[in-house]
């Protein structure tokens, strides 16, 4: 399957209040190869879903829109993928809904605690540039390829807590 997605992201400055009233899942992403420094085949198990997808931006220079590329796998299939030497990136999605958007909020886990990134997504371009950043986010990071999930994995919170600070992101304890 292949779409266009088009999305903003946002590093969190605070937890909405009414978060746990929203599902959630865990996600592990697996990304290969581990050897390039951003790669952009990644292999994802979301709850009892799996699936493996490339994505890049659909224009270049611009993340706001990627073209994505993804197969559904069966669980076996998944197993026997993730054996594949990869970076990997785990984190808690939770599924929000903010003034009629849809919104996954992504908390980190493991090496990555305490980063906390929304992304929003929307149906058409006019959509996607009208709107307005909401008051539980601090920045828009849509074009900081440091926040790409190909840039995060394999990482720690150190590796990036310099960027962080010059952003003036305050570790978000949940």
């Amino acid at each position: 399957m292949i779409e266009i997605e088009l999305e903003k992201t946002y590093l969190v400055k605070s937890m909405p209040e009414d978060l746990s009233n929203y599902p959630h899942r865990e996600i592990l992403d697996i990304y290969i190869p581990k050897e390039i420094t951003h790669p952009t085949l990644r292999l994802r198990m979301k709850g009892d879903s799996h699936e493996i997808t490339k994505k890049h931006p659909a224009k270049e220079n611009d993340s706001s829109e990627q073209e994505e590329h993804t197969i559904r796998l069966s669980k076996a299939e998944f197993d026997v993928l993730a054996g594949i030497h990869g970076k990997r990136v785990r984190k808690i999605r939770y599924n929000y809904l903010f003034q009629g958007n849809k919104a996954e909020i992504d908390v980190f886990q493991d090496d990555l605690k305490g980063l906390v990134l929304v992304d929003f997504e929307f149906k058409n371009l006019a959509e996607k540039d009208s709107f307005t950043m909401p008051p539980f986010c601090l920045i828009d990071v849509t074009q900081d390829s440091t926040f790409a999930g190909g840039m995060l994995c394999g990482k720690k919170y150190s590796d990036i807590k310099s960027r962080l600070d010059e952003l003036g992101y305050v570790y978000v304890q949940r």
